[in-house]
């Protein structure tokens, strides 16, 4: 039988991977649309979203076995987020065919 501590732990491992799976995600999207999409939805460049994007991914790696609710994850996962709920739609609806 599990104790409470191999739950807890199992838990935070199901977290911290649906999170890294959330910014590759997210990163992959990014990289997809082109730099004027960026400017004709009058969103943020798509270079800052690059490095925003993937320096989130880069530290969830890093700091892999650590806790996934910490506050630089936190900020980041957000972020991608943000990204997936409000820039990615304006994009995709600049980019949709007809």
């Amino acid at each position: 039988m599990m104790n409470v501590f191999e739950i807890e732990g199992l838990f935070s491992l199901v977290v911290e991977v649906i999170l890294l799976g959330v910014k590759i995600y997210a990163f992959v999207s990014c990289l997809r649309y082109t730099a004027e999409a960026y400017s004709a939805a009058n969103k943020l460049t798509k270079p800052a979203w690059g490095i925003i994007l993937g320096l989130g991914l880069v530290i969830q790696v890093v700091m892999a076995g650590s806790s996934p609710i910490n506050l630089i994850n936190l900020a980041f996962t957000i972020a991608a987020f943000v990204y997936l709920a409000d820039v990615r739609p304006a994009l995709a609806s600049l980019t949709r065919r007809r």
